[in-house]
């Protein structure tokens, strides 16, 4: 079977799993800028990571708040664990997603959150737009083994909710507008694809060998200037590799390099994790492992489905009901007093990864400081499905990008400046990706900068 090229808007060598990225060159559809800044990023610095931390169906409104600056920053009872970060985050209040909020069904059409595309309510067309950390994943996977983390607790749910597929409640990164990246839920399968060449495979051969196959067969097809280009950037390649093993053999390499080399955990059992906080604990420790050792710097995780099917009665207080019962409370006092306790839950798992990256010393700053995470939901109150705002906060320093211990309160500016979209393309100007437009905006986030105020 004769074997074909295909091209697409970035390019690659392949071979056994690794990915190597070409130059551009004029015979091939043309690449777009954006990522310049973080190809051109000073070699000695780390590279900025992104994980998004998801909780399903909302907060408990009243004693989700945030008063005051830095130190001194108070939480309501709900947000009480980020107390410990306090100085670590950005707390923001007012962002919403305009399709989200136009939206006739109340859950699953407002699963957009980190593309604000119109969810399809049409049973018969699955499709909302592509997610943005899709994007970075697309635009920085050249440097990674592993493009991106898409990780989970709760398994595709393939049944119908309201006449709409549960593809949409269990997924909120997404491929395409048609088809979620595969999320992961098994932490030893997660631990298998960060080892090796990001398939579980342990690589016994250089990059370039993997990929020269590929590499004869694109030659034929290129032009003359372009092989000429093509020849000199595998030899390039060639010398790079001769001093990084010049280099390894004196126990050092030039510029930044991961702190990990190896795991520093042990593989995870194959079987699923039968308790909740351990399984959560578990993917938030594979994040901490894949960004250590520079696996991926993008992750995205959902500690719960929407319409979740969890059973929070691992929680003292809390007696056999499904996430979604007590969500969906009445305002019942019983019933919301225990909507709390998984807020803070869910706030405490978020907390735990915050410290978790802020004791890892990457040269004077640490992996928190080279890091921006995000921790939100796609609605705000569960009970009555408001999607007026979103509950987002923000933590690490992004390398410097994002000034921490501080809220961020949007809720008076207008809805054209309380996008979450505009946040969005901000976050991906902290990663090096810059685009002129991202869902339903062509606006940064404004105030949101450490270095440029309202930029």
């Amino acid at each position: 079977m004769k074997k074909t090229i295909q091209t697409s808007r970035r390019h690659f060598l392949r071979g056994v799993g690794v990915a190597l990225a070409l130059p551009w060159m004029e015979s091939l559809p043309l690449l777009a800028q954006n990522s310049k800044a973080a190809v051109t990023a000073h070699a000695n610095r780390p590279p900025i990571r992104f994980a998004q931390i998801y909780f399903s169906n909302g907060v408990e409104p009243a004693h989700w708040w945030a008063k005051g600056e830095g130190a001194l920053m108070e939480f309501g009872r709900a947000a009480q664990p980020l107390t410990s970060i306090r100085e670590d985050i950005v707390f923001l209040r007012g962002l919403y997603h305009e399709k989200a909020l136009s939206s006739t069904s109340p859950h699953l059409g407002r699963m957009n959150l980190l593309s604000g595309a119109t969810v399809s309510l049409d049973p018969k067309d699955i499709r909302v737009g592509k997610s943005f950390d899709q994007i970075l994943a697309q635009r920085v996977s050249g440097h990674t083994a592993v493009p991106s983390l898409v990780l989970g607790i709760e398994p595709n749910e393939l049944r119908l909710e309201d006449g709409l597929s549960m593809i949409y409640g269990s997924n909120i990164s997404w491929a395409s507008p048609t088809k979620p990246a595969t999320k992961e839920i098994y932490p030893s399968r997660t631990f298998d694809q960060l080892i090796g060449d990001g398939k579980g495979r342990k690589l016994d051969r250089t990059i370039l060998d993997a990929v020269l196959e590929e590499a004869h067969l694109i030659q034929p097809k290129v032009s003359t200037s372009d092989r000429k280009k093509l020849d000199e950037y595998l030899e390039s390649i060639r010398d790079i590799e001769k001093r990084l093993d010049h280099a390894a053999k004196e126990e050092r390499l030039e510029g930044w390099h991961p702190t990990l080399k190896q795991p520093n955990m042990p593989r995870p059992g194959d079987p699923l994790p039968q308790s909740v906080p351990e399984h959560m604990k578990l993917m938030l420790d594979l994040i901490v492992l894949a960004f250590q050792m520079d696996k991926t710097r993008v992750a995205t995780l959902m500690l719960n489905n929407d319409l979740s099917q969890m059973n929070f009665k691992f929680l003292e207080g809390v007696r056999g009901a499904l996430h979604l019962d007590l969500t969906h409370n009445g305002k019942a006092p019983e019933l919301e007093a225990m909507y709390l306790k998984t807020n803070q839950f869910h706030t405490q798992h978020f907390t735990y990864l915050v410290n978790r990256l802020k004791e890892i010393d990457e040269g004077g700053t640490s992996l928190l400081d080279n890091s921006v995470l995000m921790f939100a939901s796609s609605l705000f109150d569960g009970d009555a499905h408001s999607a007026d705002q979103l509950p987002i906060v923000l933590a690490g320093k992004a390398g410097g990008a994002l000034k921490t211990g501080r809220i961020l309160d949007y809720l008076d500016k207008g809805n054209d400046n309380r996008r979450a979209c505009s946040l969005y393309l901000s976050l991906m100007d902290m990663m090096g990706v810059q685009l002129d437009h991202f869902g339903d905006t062509d606006k940064r986030l404004a105030g949101l900068y450490e270095d440029h105020g309202n930029a």
